[in-house]
């Protein structure tokens, strides 16, 4: 009886499959690389595709992704409540398979196939791939951020198909997770809108409103279309830790001079013998990193900081894809609060403890490595040929949504002590003055002709225009929305900021440019007012930018109302 039950289960179980399909990788005007994961390393893997008449193979390297793991927060496989499987960060095997397809010419039929060690041969789907294109062939590209888990956004990307059907490209400006190194976020969490599967038209997700529920699988677009991202803040991990939550490691990113010097006091006991190596992990392991963003993506390395900001070119487009986020810190002013103008009251004494502000990951003022940097690729001529320039990054420059304040710069600290010395309070501020990317970036890439800066982070559509005709689009609308702060609003909108210190904007855009209206649709407020923004929880809003006739087209989806039609609120050209 117990073979027979058996038997039956074994007959049941599913069959094995890769852990993604395929998606597309850096193509040149005769490659394109192709990436995809599983839970096991095999023997063997490979992409089998049509050239010509005559059916060819690419082999694949496998590589292991090295600090990929689930905890007790994971909602995956058999953990569906907190800490069933998982009472603590646990290590997860999986494997990166990457094969670079040559020679080509033209989009042609693919599949991937991957050995496993018992011999077991599994196979994608077939899809198809293409080379970056020559310039004048028409391009659509999908304008995307923040997808996060957020309710939304496997609704969003299965309208992106259902509406403008295969795009050629995605540029994804940040925060594609919440906690990067939690490996059912990307994959296959059991609320149905992993990262990949979202993209890949996978996902199993229903998302409830007004009591009944819809089934929406995401949209079938990285298979065929290579994908472009920027780091956002939620593509960062902190200090590195066995026992603390992912959740708190992600949270817990600690300024490098800081570890530098937490390390200057420990050296002798963490690396007696004075090995660079171990020092340079111990920083790492002390501050933050980017190691799981890195190791997923294929990206342009000759740049100074790797693929942490990167030029490519794509048909017209030249796209200048740039690391600027900072750490996201609670605004609250309460005393246990670690937060973007305080430190908690309880750390006061132990500096190790403290958060220091909302600091910024990497420097991009005048001076730093990517700055320079910057300003010798806007004068490359790569650049300077390309029909369309357009810049990417995740923190907003001009927005009427939350997280533009405090401004993009170095928090100053001020450390108040009584006449024993002891800390009294620790506070911090980021004067509107030095805020790097309006002081530095903005000017630098306005002159060099950017026609579109494109980022996200505040999860609201709104676009603004710089007097140098420079476009300004934020569209993060994507899965939901924290709000917009018009000026002149209640006072009910506003952001939560400091009330005794005036350098911070409550509603508005701090940076001083004025919120487009959209030109064809406008959500109305309570009297009937068109806004310049849209930031709602039931809409969601994605951004198609057509090389063809220049324009960026934004639509939205009212997902209270499944059966009704995509709205096309928004058109405006980068042509002058």
């Amino acid at each position: 009886m117990v073979l027979v039950l058996w038997l039956v289960l074994k007959a049941w179980s599913p069959a094995p499959t890769l852990l993604t399909d395929p998606f597309l990788q850096l193509p040149t005007p005769n490659s394109v690389r192709v990436v995809w994961f599983s839970e096991f390393a095999g023997t063997r893997h490979w992409v089998e595709y049509d050239q010509g008449q005559k059916a060819q193979q690419a082999e694949a390297t496998t590589t292991k992704l090295s600090r990929i793991r689930e905890d007790q927060h994971s909602k995956v496989g058999k953990q569906i409540a907190e800490g069933q499987v998982y009472q603590k960060p646990t290590h997860r095997n999986i494997w990166r398979h990457e094969a670079e397809v040559t020679g080509l010419q033209e989009r042609i039929p693919y599949r991937v196939v991957s050995q496993r060690e018992d011999g077991k041969i599994l196979t994608s789907d077939r899809f198809t791939l293409a080379p970056s294109p020559p310039i004048g062939v028409p391009q659509k590209i999908l304008l995307t951020s923040d997808h996060q888990l957020m309710p939304m956004t496997p609704a969003n990307l299965q309208k992106v198909v259902e509406t403008v059907g295969q795009v050629d490209a995605v540029f994804f400006a940040g925060d594609l997770v919440n906690v990067a190194d939690r490996a059912s976020e990307w994959f296959d969490t059991n609320l149905g809108n992993a990262f990949f599967p979202c993209l890949q038209g996978r996902a199993n997700y229903q998302l409830e409103r007004n009591g009944s529920k819809t089934l929406y699988r995401g949209g079938a677009i990285i298979q065929s279309a290579p994908l472009f991202p920027a780091v956002g803040n939620h593509e960062v991990m902190g200090r590195y830790s066995t026992s603390a939550s992912l959740n708190d490691q992600f949270g817990d990113a600690y300024p490098q001079s800081a570890a530098a010097s937490l390390y200057a006091a420990a050296a002798t006991q963490v690396n007696p013998t004075g090995d660079p190596a171990i020092q340079q992990a111990w920083l790492k392991n002390n501050s933050f990193n980017i190691d799981t963003y890195e190791e997923i993506f294929t990206l342009p390395t000759d740049s100074s900081g790797g693929k942490k900001y990167y030029a490519v070119t794509f048909g017209d487009v030249r796209l200048v894809s740039l690391y600027a986020t900072n750490i996201w810190r609670s605004p609250s002013l309460l005393p246990d609060s670690q937060g973007k103008y305080r430190e908690r009251e309880t750390d006061f004494a132990d500096a190790s403890r403290w958060g220091y502000g909302q600091h910024i990951f990497e420097p991009i003022g005048v001076g730093s490595t990517q700055y320079d940097w910057l300003k010798a690729e806007l004068d490359r001529p790569e650049w300077q040929r390309a029909k369309y320039k357009i810049v990417m990054f995740h923190h907003p420059p001009h927005s009427l949504g939350g997280n533009i304040v405090p401004a993009y710069t170095d928090p100053v600290q001020t450390i108040d002590r009584d006449t024993n010395g002891q800390v009294q309070a620790v506070r911090y501020d980021y004067p509107l003055q030095d805020d790097y990317l309006i002081r530095d970036v903005a000017p630098l890439i306005e002159s060099a002709g950017t026609q579109l800066v494109f980022y996200g982070h505040s999860h609201l559509w709104n676009r603004f225009i710089s007097p140098a005709g420079t476009n300004f689009l934020e569209s993060s609308n994507v899965g939901n929305s924290y709000g917009a702060y018009l000026a002149g609003s209640s006072p009910s909108q506003q952001r939560p900021v400091p009330s005794d210190r005036q350098i911070y904007q409550a509603q508005g855009n701090p940076n001083g440019l004025t919120a487009i209206l959209p030109t064809l649709s406008s959500l109305k407020d309570e009297a009937g007012v068109a806004q310049p923004y849209l930031a709602s929880n039931d809409i969601t809003v994605f951004s198609i930018f057509d090389t063809a006739t220049g324009t960026v087209s934004s639509y939205s989806f009212d997902t209270r109302q499944p059966s009704a039609a995509v709205v096309l609120f928004d058109r405006f050209s980068l042509l002058s």
